[in-house]
């Protein structure tokens, strides 16, 4: 294996996967209307049900009035609501109140179950291998970041 064909394949690679997934988030945002922040957010709290208004701002790295607006604008479209936490009054949860599985919501996330669908056609030890090596690749590079 050549090293000037396999680096540049791989990175292409997952290049190529970044940008036709942003491309179709990019489509479904603006079939939806709504920005990237609020398809960011509601993917995060699809993922992190009942999350605090705190961790998604520092999830999205805003502002405390950036978060508020922008659950606000969430809420006044009816896809998030507040629930304030039983255990502390002071604090409120950030629930889905869509289903990101019907329509028009699974615009965004059809790309992440198709890719989904795909990877379960693959070969499974293949799949588990690459996993492995991204994840240690990308732990690599994350380290010597933060050096």
């Amino acid at each position: 294996m050549s090293d000037a064909l396999n680096m540049p394949g791989l990175r292409h690679a997952l290049m190529e996967y970044g940008r036709a997934r942003s491309a179709a988030i990019g489509a479904a945002r603006r079939e939806l209307g709504i920005g990237e922040g609020d398809a960011t957010a509601l993917l995060h709290i699809a993922d992190n049900p009942g999350i605090r208004p705190t961790q998604l701002r520092e999830h999205l790295g805003i502002t405390a009035a950036g978060i508020t607006a922008l659950i606000d604008r969430l809420v006044d479209r009816g896809a998030v609501r507040r629930d304030v936490d039983p255990s502390d009054r002071r604090v409120n949860r950030i629930s889905l109140t869509i289903d990101l599985g019907q329509e028009p919501w699974v615009a965004l996330t059809r790309f992440d179950d198709d890719f989904d669908e795909a990877v379960l056609t693959a070969d499974e030890g293949e799949v588990l291998r690459f996993a492995e090596l991204l994840g240690s690749l990308t732990s690599v590079v994350v380290d010597r970041a933060a050096r």
